[in-house]
């Protein structure tokens, strides 16, 4: 095979390997199909969220949980539609994970190291996030 052939394919290989696993992906999927989330992540982003989401994004996601009164700035609504098309999914596993302070935003939005090594509760919580700007 030619150097220019080889080359070409890896990167078609690349970019299909990249859409496949989201990469990039900025709504709707949380860089995952449902078939890639398991019941296990699912239920385990569910708690994740009720216990440590809730109180500030609040059950609905309107950053109106019992703890939003008190801190500001207010915590993002995720059905905000502009918000949604102007971040990635990989920006929002950043603000799980690393902190709000790690995109250049509030400190109020605690890191969440301890999902580090579960991307697959992290992506179903992007799912979630996602879905309250449809």
């Amino acid at each position: 095979m030619k150097k220019r052939t080889v080359w070409t394919l890896t990167c078609a290989s690349f970019v299909l390997a990249s859409l496949a696993l989201g990469c990039g992906s900025k709504e709707g999927d949380g860089g995952a199909t449902n078939n890639d989330i398991t019941p296990q992540a699912r239920q385990e982003a569910a708690t994740v969220f009720k216990t440590v989401c809730t109180p500030c994004h609040g059950d609905s996601g309107h950053g109106d949980g019992p703890l939003a009164k008190d801190l500001d700035p207010k915590p993002r609504t995720f059905s905000d539609k502009e918000w949604q098309k102007s971040v990635t999914d990989e920006h929002i596993a950043k603000v799980i994970v690393e902190g709000g302070e790690s995109v250049g935003k509030s400190k109020e939005m605690k890191p969440n190291p301890n999902l580090a090594d579960k991307p697959l509760v992290v992506k179903a919580l992007i799912q979630r996030i996602r879905r309250y700007g449809k």
